[in-house]
């Protein structure tokens, strides 16, 4: 009888776990010597890319036909990530900085 109740508790506990959220992640791009580092990160939808820009000079995120981040020089910019899928984004400023973002769904 005992077991049974234990169990039928771990089975409560498990499906309450399950039915929490999981907490978003934010990832740092850092923009340094005219460059994104890292180059490709992966997250999960509902996470934040945020660019730090550690240049003298200003940068974007931009993907084309979606966003545009501007990144003032020894400043940040960041962007929730809502829709899962490949994000290839570049610095208008600095068109040969390249940049992947894939994101996948939980």
């Amino acid at each position: 009888m005992a077991a049974k109740r234990f169990l039928s508790a771990l089975g409560g506990v498990a499906m309450t776990l399950a039915a929490l959220p999981a907490h978003a992640a934010t990832v740092q791009v850092v923009l340094d010597k005219l460059g994104f580092q890292p180059v490709e990160v992966t997250v999960v939808v509902g996470d934040t890319i945020e660019w730090v820009n550690k240049d003298p000079f200003a940068h974007t995120a931009t993907v084309k036909g979606g966003f545009d981040v501007v990144i003032a020089p020894h400043k940040s910019g960041s962007m929730v990530m809502n829709k899962a899928g490949s994000l290839d984004y570049f610095c208008r400023f600095h068109p040969n900085m390249r940049g992947r973002i894939t994101v996948t769904e939980r």
